[in-house]
């Protein structure tokens, strides 16, 4: 299966919530995204640039105690998991996480690799590095859908 894989420069905060609400206009029901980054590096803004972008009109703010929120942005359900806190992946049973993948919700996972062995696997794997002055963003995924994704995003840029 072929890898697609692209990147891009993030100037600034803005220019990552840009990439947010693009990115959201591109992913399908069930779509699974791994966020990667150092604490700081932009997950959660992208987040808050993707759920924005889609129309939710409030404050987004990143689950870190929670694990967990939820959204629902017409008629399609989103959750946005920061897993950064986990002590281990077997917390994930508690939180009943079975539940939130059902094939029709868009889940968007910061620190994916703290539930490892409980968590689906990314449809797209998205990392956010530290590039003075900005970001450096990274978009990796095989099959169709990250096909999909991958091209829909680089065609805006």
């Amino acid at each position: 299966m072929a890898t697609h894989d692209w990147s891009l420069f993030l100037a600034d905060s803005e220019a990552t919530e840009r990439f947010g609400a693009r990115l959201g206009g591109c992913c399908m029901p069930g779509t699974v995204i791994h966020l990667h980054g150092e604490l700081g590096a932009g997950k959660s803004t992208l987040v808050r640039g993707l759920l924005q972008g889609l129309g939710h009109p409030g404050a987004v703010k990143s689950p870190t105690y929670t694990l967990v929120e939820g959204y629902e942005l017409d008629g399609q359900r989103y959750y946005h998991f920061d897993l950064y806190r986990l002590g281990d992946p077997e917390e994930l049973e508690y939180l009943g996480i079975r539940d939130y993948f059902d094939g029709q919700a868009i889940a968007l996972l910061e620190w994916p690799e703290r539930g490892i062995g409980l968590l689906p696997p990314a449809d797209l794997e998205l990392w956010l590095d530290y590039h003075d002055p900005g970001r450096r963003l990274r978009l990796a995924g095989t099959g169709d859908r990250a096909a999909a994704i991958v091209e829909c995003v680089s065609g805006y840029y």
